[in-house]
């Protein structure tokens, strides 16, 4: 199997670099698990044709099938009951999630309107949560698909142990962080 883009830059270049900047051994060095989409809709509850139109989106965006997202409580005052559909996830690992990766840093961020950088709301674990507005910066989705424009949340798992470990990681990858100021 050929391996992506940047699953060679990770092997060949940001890896041995991780090793010597952060003094680790070899199979200590973080790398990215796994990434996973995830879309809700309110409006899901009342249209179920929503729901299908969120599924035939992600699966574009994914390269693989979505997973629909049931409720495990009812909730009387959002008319929400225990088991039905409220969204959909897709978990990406492997050459599918470096192809994603490589879509979302070269070419769907920098489509992004007023985009100024990612922000790092990392996890205490080395996890980066990113919620993105509208799901049309991604090439795969055509203006015409549904009624709608829906987010669309993006959680990226490393196996890094601290914060500032996974931003190099990311930062490798050519991750667009923004510029945090250190004057206040």
């Amino acid at each position: 199997m050929k391996k992506t883009r940047l699953e060679e830059l990770y092997n060949s270049q940001i890896r041995p670099n991780l090793k010597k900047e952060l003094g680790l051994n070899f199979m200590e060095v973080p790398k990215i698990s796994k990434i996973v989409l995830n879309v809700g809709c309110k409006s899901a509850i009342s249209d179920s044709k929503v729901l299908n139109d969120i599924v035939d989106v992600l699966g574009k965006i994914a390269g693989q099938a979505p997973v629909k997202t049931i409720a495990k409580k009812s909730i009387a005052g959002f008319k929400l009951r225990e088991g039905m559909s409220i969204g959909a996830m897709v978990t990406l690992r492997k050459s599918k999630m470096y192809e994603f990766l490589d879509r979302l840093i070269n070419l769907a961020l920098p489509a992004e309107r007023d985009f100024q950088g990612v922000k790092r709301s990392f996890d205490r674990a080395g996890n980066l949560n990113l919620g993105i507005r509208e799901w049309i910066i991604f090439p795969e989705v055509d203006f015409g698909v549904g009624e709608k424009v829906f987010g669309l949340n993006i959680t990226i798992n490393t196996t890094a142990k601290t914060d500032e470990a996974a931003y190099e990681l990311l930062k490798g990858f050519g991750m667009p962080f923004r510029k945090e100021n250190k004057t206040a």
